[in-house]
């Protein structure tokens, strides 16, 4: 604890100081639970997601191989010209949020091109789709832990530092006070009778 004056003003300073913790300390713990649950509800979405990239990849596998000639060419349709995100605010901090992945439109010859492979970019873009909808939760969960450290760390400070020195320090001066306010009043108690025995000696003399 820091070093505090026994003095009435610096009682008012804890005291002023004690209630701005107890009034910020709920807000915080509002905030880590907030962020503590949208983190679970993350991960959830995350596991949903990595399940259905699973399940689609696992029926690609059905007719990937009628892509082998079509390798090279089918590829360069599968990369994303833009990924659109929004922003999602909980407890005051901002996540990106998938929109979507958007693609340049695959350009071929209908006639020297099988039928289905419109049907095969299709499911090919939205496996590439879950994949980088996965890479955008996971950096709002990056965002969303480091924001918890934070919060975590500020919380256990007020409750496990903050508050405990306040109270200390206010039962110190209070203590102080009062052995001084004692002090104070028997040394005029002291005095009273030092008079009064002086003026009875004056008296009897």
């Amino acid at each position: 604890m820091a070093k505090i004056k026994f003095t009435k003003g610096e009682l008012k300073r804890q005291r002023d100081a004690l209630k701005q913790y107890q009034r910020y300390l709920p807000t915080l713990q509002l905030k880590k639970q907030q962020l503590q649950l949208e983190i679970l509800q993350q991960n959830n979405l995350l596991l949903e997601k990595a399940s259905a990239k699973d399940k689609k990849k696992y029926a690609a596998r059905l007719w990937a191989g009628l892509l082998v000639d079509l390798g090279a060419e089918v590829r360069k349709w599968l990369v994303p010209s833009s990924i659109i995100t929004g922003i999602k605010n909980v407890a005051g901090v901002n996540l990106p949020v998938f929109e979507r992945a958007e693609f340049a439109e695959a350009e071929y010859d209908l006639f020297s091109t099988p039928l289905w492979l419109d049907f095969a970019i299709d499911a090919l873009r939205q496996i590439v789709s879950l994949e980088r909808e996965a890479k955008v939760l996971k950096a709002g969960l990056e965002i969303l832990k480091h924001e918890l450290r934070i919060t975590t760390q500020r919380v256990n400070l007020f409750e496990k530092v903050k508050i405990p020195q306040a109270l200390e320090a206010i039962r110190l001066i209070k203590i102080y006070i009062g052995d001084q306010m004692a002090n104070a009043v028997g040394r005029s108690k002291a005095a009273k009778r030092k008079i009064e025995l002086a003026q009875l000696v004056e008296v009897a003399a």
